[in-house]
């Protein structure tokens, strides 16, 4: 009782230091366009539900000038289980882009945790497998040809613990290499203008994982794949030590390839104890989103693909809908509160951007 009841406390102090936080932001005056400090693309990822909203969609044109759809341009949104496509939200957020003038990035082609109905019907049939492969790159990459200005072509390749890669649908039926190699020389074959990536997570918290990760990278090239961009999803939490991402960025530019930030948040819940201070996560939050601006405007001009934020405001992030934390307090991983005021961490990225052009 007595640690339910300190939980308790301290989840409302925690709360009480939030609205302080966001009041503290506040006072700084009027927020700068984010795209206005920085000359690469400043992204974030939406959702078509979202778009409807016009306060979301004028938040989302001040501050931003790419997409990355979330979920509704991967596969397990557009292949319906009888084989057939479905491009409405995938289309209708390509044409937001368009309509505002920000540029698409568009996620994914071909994904570890993808197990379609209509490729299992086709497993071990050899040059079957290999023609629908094919045949589904060259439909989803070809319809947003000239419109994307990149894709995560293969993502999250690498195991959980970095020993290895996954095992997964495509690298049974393909070759462990061999899926990624066509993966990407079909994806050039349809979009010849994209610059096509690997992306994958925990390359800043699990040094492990980042060397395979790397070493995955080398083989590619090695063999000739197309491949022209690396992406370090940045899903981190408050409690990665300072430092660590910087040297991750560092070393993944070391194959002088463009660098996407393709998907980053700093979860609070996620580095919280029962009794861990907040106030002190939310510090520590705002230092990373300082160091992931500052590590990403060090790299060489024309590495700096794109720097993008997995959702707009709190609310709309994922985390929220995570079950192990179904009740307050609410994760709070973005740049924006549930209002769309900018918070520390958004002054933390502009302050670090400032000057740079």
């Amino acid at each position: 009782m007595r640690l339910a009841r300190r939980s308790f406390l301290a989840a409302a102090a925690a709360l009480a230091a939030c609205k302080g936080r966001d009041a503290g932001a506040q006072s700084r005056g009027p927020a700068p366009p984010l795209k206005s400090l920085a000359p690469w693309p400043v992204g974030c990822a939406v959702m078509t539900s979202e778009l409807a909203d016009p306060a979301y969609a004028q938040l989302l044109s001040r501050h931003f000038s790419q997409l990355t759809p979330e979920w509704e341009m991967k596969m397990e949104y557009i292949l319906k289980d009888d084989g057939t496509f479905r491009f409405d939200r995938p289309d209708a957020i390509a044409a937001f882009a368009r309509q505002h003038g920000m540029r698409l990035y568009a996620t994914t082609l071909i994904w570890y945790a993808q197990n379609p109905p209509a490729f299992q019907k086709l497993g071990g049939t050899g040059q079957g497998f290999a023609d629908a492969y094919r045949n589904y790159i060259l439909a989803v990459a070809g319809r947003y040809r000239g419109q994307a200005a990149g894709w995560d072509t293969v993502n999250e390749a690498v195991a959980e613990d970095g020993e290895g890669l996954r095992d997964c649908i495509w690298s049974r039926n393909l070759g462990q290499d061999d899926y990624m190699v066509r993966a990407f020389e079909h994806a050039q074959e349809a979009d010849p203008g994209a610059v096509l990536f690997i992306n994958d997570y925990n390359l800043e918290s699990l040094p492990r994982k980042r060397a395979t990760f790397m070493r995955l990278v080398e083989r590619l090239l090695k063999r000739g794949a197309p491949l022209k961009g690396i992406g370090t999803q940045t899903h981190i939490d408050a409690k990665l030590q300072p430092g660590a991402l910087t040297t991750a960025i560092r070393e993944l530019a070391g194959f002088g390839l463009p660098i996407h930030v393709s998907e980053l948040d700093v979860s609070l819940n996620r580095a919280a104890g029962l009794l861990t201070d907040r106030i002190d996560l939310e510090a520590r939050q705002a230092r990373l989103y300082g160091e992931a601006a500052e590590a990403f405007a060090a790299l060489p001009e024309r590495q700096r693909f794109a720097f993008t934020i997995w959702g707009l405001r709190d609310k709309d992030s994922w985390l929220r809908g995570e079950k192990e934390n179904p009740s307050p307090p609410w994760d709070t991983p973005l740049l924006f509160d549930d209002l769309g005021n900018p918070k520390t961490t958004f002054w933390a990225v502009a302050d670090a951007w400032r000057g740079r052009k």
